[in-house]
């Protein structure tokens, strides 16, 4: 084949692998059941007149399923920090004993995890959007180097069936993540 046309097939499928990549940050996001330290990732406290991410002035652990761990590097951090939690309207409650702030991370109500999964569909989607976008640029490309219609024929298959294949992914994905949600 073409080299040009590999070189295009190849980026298509880098982009529709950037997509993917993109969906699972965010599906991490999504709380599940279980406390993860990436919860905490759109916060962002006050450090020296700068906003600057927790992750960045604190460790998070998770020492069990159902709690947190903010520990700061500097003590005097710890009220900030406190009022960053409130702040980012994650409904968590923090409360600190003088050395970190632990939040108890509450059950996930039904009503609570059916929005978590609506917004679980709207990245999965999101995603898909990206793999069809990345298709549509491929396939202009190809049309744009002027090769024969045989090849180009056979190029514009190989994106749909790369296309097909990540649409596919994205679906497994979101399934693992929703029944992650879902699981009382």
């Amino acid at each position: 084949m073409n080299e040009d046309v590999d070189f295009i097939l190849q980026a298509t499928k880098e982009n529709m692998d950037n997509a993917i990549s993109h969906l699972e940050k965010e599906l991490v996001k999504i709380r599940a059941g279980k406390a993860n330290p990436s919860m905490l990732s759109s916060v962002m406290v006050e450090y020296y007149g700068s906003m600057t991410p927790l992750s960045q002035v604190s460790n998070i652990n998770t020492p069990d399923g159902r709690t947190l761990s903010v520990q700061p590097w500097e003590k005097k951090m710890i009220p900030e920090i406190e009022s960053a939690i409130m702040n980012a309207n994650l409904g968590f409650n923090p409360m600190n004993n003088g050395e970190m702030v632990i939040i108890n991370v509450p059950p996930l109500t039904e009503e609570r995890r059916k929005q978590l999964v609506k917004q679980a569909k709207a990245e999965a989607e999101h995603a898909k959007v990206s793999v069809r976008s990345a298709r549509q640029e491929g396939n202009k490309e190809i049309k744009a180097l002027g090769v024969s219609e045989d090849l180009e024929k056979n190029a514009e298959i190989d994106i749909q069936e790369l296309t097909d294949d990540y649409t596919v992914r994205i679906d497994k994905i979101l399934e693992v993540k929703e029944a992650e949600i879902m699981k009382v």
